[in-house]
């Protein structure tokens, strides 16, 4: 016989876009938008993209691994939560196109800070994601250490994207345990049965965007410019009731962190530096000696300092450069398995503005064409967007954060997002103030 916790929360308990909405409604908003749809596109022969993206061209680092000049002061684990935070926001699953429709995008994930990817659709509509003795908690692998897999170790989690490699495969296991600690402090704390998941997931949520806002974004945009976006709301993002997400964003300013990722990383003390392909390679269990020590990637109260993460300079390392099968799958365009390549060819498939008219449009002086460094290569027009960010970050903040047109983007369409959601903390009608910082939500 099912008990009274288990009932109730198996009754009415969804996910945060699930709330108050039929079990097979539409989780949010399905579509992309631009954020300067004024702008004209960037275009360019794919041979000029190819050439710039490719092994051997600007965009590779080549085969040596980095040196200490190589590295900014964030971080290393900042980039991987990064892309923990953009797989919780935006899922394209269009192919790469020389010319894509927009119009018929559709983003898989509702354009809110609320963990869609971790809960799905919640103990009613997703219940092989948790407990089935006790549903209010996530369903963890064996011994707590890994995901849960089925019988061909295919991961059992909200967003299959969260194993692709074993960094953020064991950031979205952290973050697992961080719920089901939260279900615990309920409990503790006298919330009735019916109401600890959703309790336990309030709070969650409520830390995750703390974390997005106060930590993760001053550290990759700069404090001024994140607190001035806070504290003025966006200029240039404005959602409305319907949030989206620009593609300047998706396909461009927030691909930063390919950028930041490095040769090799220490996983934990007694590793060897390894690099993320293929020996971190996910879509399988994890083996101990491969288990990750989050004090190595984010600086932590009474450990040493982390490991740094790359600068953001416009090179990518071999790892992204030639990316394993399991990753970019299979392609006749043997250029596709640069993520550089990717990124560009993104960007131009859905028609990005050039980086000088982005900055044009802010009122930002643009890079000049020794700063932007494509001369090289035979090109004389201007910049595609995503490269002119990540050039803009070295130029202007010596590769450790974005620069003015790169951070304008993304402090915006964060703090829109959080803004816009009447559920987030922001909109709370009490002064909410985090618990547990990231490295203290990690250590559970």
């Amino acid at each position: 016989m099912m008990n009274q916790s288990t009932s109730s929360v198996r009754t009415h308990c969804l996910s945060p876009s699930r709330a108050r909405a039929a079990i097979d409604a539409p989780l949010g908003s399905v579509s992309y938008a631009r954020m300067f749809p004024d702008l004209p596109a960037f275009q360019a022969d794919e041979q000029f993209l190819h050439a710039l993206g490719c092994r051997g061209g600007l965009c590779d680092c080549g085969d040596v691994d980095g040196f200490p000049e190589s590295l900014g002061d964030t971080a290393a684990g900042w980039p991987i939560f990064g892309q923990f935070v953009a797989h919780d926001i935006t899922a394209d699953r269009s192919i790469l196109r020389v010319h894509t429709d927009t119009t018929k995008l559709h983003n898989a994930r509702s354009p809110k800070l609320n963990l869609e990817s971790l809960y799905g659709d919640g103990p009613t509509g997703h219940p092989f994601l948790y407990q089935r003795d006790d549903p209010a908690k996530f369903l963890l692998g064996l011994d707590n250490a890994n995901v849960q897999r089925n019988a061909e170790g295919i991961a059992i989690i909200g967003d299959p994207r969260n194993d692709s490699h074993m960094l953020i495969s064991q950031l979205h296991l952290a973050v697992l345990r961080a719920h089901n600690a939260f279900v615990d402090a309920a409990r503790q704390a006298g919330v009735p049965p019916g109401c600890v998941f959703e309790e336990a997931a309030r709070q969650l949520r409520w830390h995750y965007q703390w974390v997005v806002l106060h930590e993760f974004l001053p550290a990759l945009v700069g404090p001024a410019l994140a607190e001035q976006v806070l504290r003025e709301g966006p200029r240039y993002y404005r959602p409305g009731h319907d949030a989206f997400i620009p593609l300047e964003f998706a396909d461009a300013a927030y691909r930063y962190g390919h950028s930041q990722i490095r040769h090799r990383y220490h996983v934990n003390p007694q590793s060897n530096p390894v690099p993320l392909f293929p020996d971190l390679l996910g879509f399988r269990a994890v083996p101990r000696e491969h288990a990750v020590d989050w004090k190595l990637f984010f600086d932590t109260p009474g450990a040493a300092p982390a490991q740094r993460a790359k600068k953001m300079d416009g090179k990518l390392v071999k790892a992204l450069i030639e990316l394993p099968v399991a990753v970019s799958g299979e392609t006749e365009i043997e250029a596709y398995h640069s993520l550089a390549v990717r990124d560009l060819q993104r960007g131009q498939g859905v028609g990005l503005p050039s980086g000088e008219a982005v900055a044009r449009h802010l009122r930002i002086a643009p890079l000049s064409a020794d700063e932007v460094g494509i001369a090289s290569t035979g090109w004389r027009s201007e910049t595609p967007l995503w490269y002119y960010i990540l050039r803009e970050a070295d130029v202007c903040e010596g590769g450790h954060r974005l620069g003015p047109v790169g951070g304008r983007i993304v402090a915006e369409v964060l703090v829109g997002l959080v803004s816009a959601d009447a559920t987030s903390f922001l909109q709370s009608r009490q002064e909410w103030r985090p618990q547990e910082t990231l490295s203290e939500l990690l250590a559970f």
